[in-house]
């Protein structure tokens, strides 16, 4: 290995290193059986340079890649480049407003039948079922800020809750879409300053807001992002109605730690609760990165406080709950279990999908076995439901022996069982971020 190998940071080696060919492949060769329910499109975001360089995992182009399903086949594989301004194939000389900027790298979700790629700093970028870029989408012109790369949809009102933040004020802004998809609120939140927030909560009444001690600090450069940990900043959390306004903002102060995920959170009589993959520190000079572990936070309202409790000593992270799930209480929790990199800190990606059940405590695994490695496990319900882990897992998964990536679908109700499908695939799927489940008629 040539030293420059040696000295590539990890989100351009291995599996994480970008693809450049965009594939179209049809007809798709199947271990097990896909269940027939399951019509639709599994469709994941991630970074992937296309100059084969990045200064950091969360600044390459964003490419998608999907699988479809339908009928217990796997009809087709497609990976695509959302072709933003920020890729330079695509640039043009025309002016082009700062806010469609996007990298479009960070996740990808369905709403008020639009197809969304969405990076935190700007505008979503709109895609088709077969992963052709439409265009940035602005709400018609009301979104006058980005949007963040995760927004809730709420399973009850079909709402779309978001926000946004900014380097300069206002430093964040709630937004509220209706089942429509019409933008119906923008509201600017009030915060100490600058910083990254990457996530929030909603519950049925509230959204819960994470002001934590990551700032925008140019200083940060040196680990490629223009953030660093603050000693001084303080942690956090902001409730506030969902229709509220600033005014209504009531803010409990939590240890300083970062939260990238949460995994949900729902309301308890007067109290909220909100399970979250917490880090005592992130981007913190002079300190070693330190994983991610599950955490409950419970906001007591009427005593004006918060309780925090750590769940598991395993490093977990890219946390779901079934969508039927979102801002209500929830038993069953799905994580990517980390590895280990060579140095023994715990790399962004999966030797298991680990599922917790937070009534009992206890967790069960579905080990991808002996160097298989995957992401985000996303929940898709079966057919006919009667419980809330009655469906299924799906992730892509990457072999090194074969040097291919599968679409693995677990059983989220049998969690050792092997997987009921595994679909193959011609190609390697880079390691990446967030996806969804788009089925037919979303």
């Amino acid at each position: 290995m040539s030293e420059a190998q040696v000295q590539q940071p990890f989100w351009l080696t291995g599996n994480f290193a970008p693809t450049y060919e965009e594939v179209t492949e049809t007809d798709l060769q199947v271990t097990g059986t896909i269940p027939p329910e399951l019509n639709g499109r599994y469709v994941r975001n991630g970074a992937n340079p296309e100059t084969g360089q990045s200064p950091h995992w969360f600044l390459g182009n964003g490419m998608l890649h999907a699988v479809e399903l339908n009928g217990g086949r796997a009809t087709w594989y497609r990976n695509r480049y959302i072709r933003t301004p920020q890729l330079s194939s695509f640039a043009s000389d025309k002016p082009v407003d700062d806010r469609a900027r996007s990298l479009a790298n960070t996740h990808v979700i369905s709403h008020a039948g639009r197809i969304l790629a969405l990076e935190e700093g700007h505008w979503p970028w709109e895609v088709t079922p077969e992963l052709e870029t439409v265009g940035a989408y602005n709400y018609g012109g009301k979104l006058q800020t980005g949007m963040t790369a995760h927004p809730k949809l709420c399973p009850e009102t079909g709402e779309l809750l978001f926000f946004a933040y900014g380097m300069m004020p206002p430093f964040m802004t709630y937004h509220r879409a209706n089942a429509a998809g019409e933008l119906v609120q923008s509201e600017v939140i009030e915060v100490k300053g600058a910083t990254m927030v990457h996530d929030f909560n909603v519950t049925r009444n509230h959204v819960i807001f994470m002001d934590l001690p990551l700032v925008w600090n140019f200083a940060g450069m040196a680990t490629g992002l223009p953030i660093q940990w603050s000693d001084e900043y303080g942690a956090r959390l902001g409730v506030m109605p969902r229709n509220g306004t600033n005014a209504d903002v009531t803010w409990y102060d939590i240890d300083p730690c970062y939260v990238y995920h949460p995994l949900n959170a729902y309301e308890e009589g007067d109290d909220i609760v909100i399970d979250v993959c917490r880090m005592a520190h992130s981007m913190k000079p002079g300190a070693k990165e330190v994983p991610p572990m599950l955490w409950r936070w419970t906001i007591h309202t009427k005593e004006g406080r918060v309780s925090e409790a750590q769940l598991d000593e395993r490093a977990v992270e890219f946390p779901r709950v079934p969508d039927s799930r979102v801002g209500l209480r929830h038993r069953y929790g799905y994580m990517a279990e980390f590895g280990r990199s060579a140095s023994g800190g715990a790399l962004p990606a999966a030797v298991a999908f680990r599922k917790y059940d937070l009534q009992t405590g206890a967790s069960t695994a579905h080990d991808l076995g002996k160097g298989r490695f995957g992401g985000e496990p996303v929940f898709v319900p079966a057919a006919g439901a009667s419980n809330e882990d009655d469906g299924y897992l799906m992730s892509f998964v990457f072999d090194e022996a074969t040097r291919r990536s599968e679409l693995v679908i677990a059983d989220a109700s049998n969690m050792t069982a092997p997987p009921v499908a595994r679909v193959h695939l011609p190609v390697r799927v880079p390691a990446g971020f967030h996806g969804s489940w788009v089925g037919d008629g979303n």
